[in-house]
């Protein structure tokens, strides 16, 4: 017995071992341009590097909203990730609805499709979008950046919302149906209430994935005036006359804030989607 306890103690502490080496692995890229953030220029370049800065350069970031306007590519930010949220769950709900509920031909293969589609990569879509949108003269146009974005990220969400709306028992739909309610009713005042951690989920993964692109709105945007967040920081970037490392990397941290800012309030939404069904009580 005395045995066994020791060999779980030891199986418990190697796992653990390897959870904060884990987290450290993620973390460790975050605090290390958190680091920078707060570096004069002179220490940005000395050799050999400091993790923990020295004269704590809060003024960098004062010095970014002077240099660029920040807020206005965070605006923009906000405006397109907004819209594509709102876009995405119109399609994606009544979508994920229909492919869990009605019985259709061929649906694990279409499921199948579906999910395919999202690895096609951004990156090879661009390029062509481009010059389809060049040659309509709609380049600059941030409603057509919202549009790429959705159809990046709906294959996902349709998916990922189906199969929660899987968990919700057939018999709520048949209670629903005996109380006069039509099937868009089922859909908003049954399945609708009962799948918001997954939708919540849906949107927090939404959020992060197109607060973060870079290359769609870099390539189909070349005024300045219209830049999100992620491609505007990228002017604060070094050059051959001048040194900005300090500054991108204080720029690069006010641009992620909104989105562990909205991770942290909602992350609870996450753990009940991933770890408990529709029904509870």
């Amino acid at each position: 017995m005395m045995v066994g306890a020791k060999k779980q103690r030891w199986i418990k502490i190697g796992l653990y071992t390897s959870y904060v080496l884990v987290v450290l692995s993620f973390l460790f890229p975050l605090l290390w341009v958190l680091s920078l953030s707060l570096q004069t220029r002179f220490e940005v370049l000395q050799v050999p590097p400091s993790i923990i800065p020295t004269s704590f350069a809060i003024g960098n970031y004062r010095e970014v909203l002077d240099s660029a306007p920040v807020l206005q590519y965070l605006w923009n930010s906000f405006r397109i990730v907004a819209s594509t949220v709102v876009l995405t769950l119109l399609i994606a709900i009544p979508a994920a609805f229909a492919l869990s509920r009605y019985r259709m031909k061929f649906k694990s293969q279409l499921m199948v499709a579906v999910l395919m589609t999202q690895m096609i990569s951004a990156v090879v879509i661009t390029i062509p979008l481009y010059r389809l949108f060049a040659s309509w003269g709609l380049l600059n146009q941030l409603w057509l950046v919202v549009l790429v974005y959705v159809a990046v990220v709906l294959p996902f969400t349709t998916w990922f919302l189906k199969n929660y709306i899987d968990t919700v028992p057939v018999d709520m739909d048949e209670a629903a149906i005996i109380d006069g309610c039509n099937k868009w009713q089922m859909l908003s005042r049954v399945l609708f209430p009962v799948s918001i951690p997954g939708i919540v989920s849906v949107v927090i993964i939404v959020a992060v994935q197109s607060w973060s692109q870079f290359v769609i709105p870099f390539i189909l945007i070349d005024d300045a005036s219209l830049y999100p967040v992620s491609v505007g920081v990228v002017n604060l970037q070094s050059t051959q006359t001048q040194i900005t490392t300090h500054l991108l990397a204080a720029g690069s941290i006010m641009s992620i804030i909104p989105v562990v800012v909205l991770f942290v309030l909602l992350q609870r939404y996450i753990v009940g989607a991933l770890t408990s069904g529709a029904v509870k009580g």
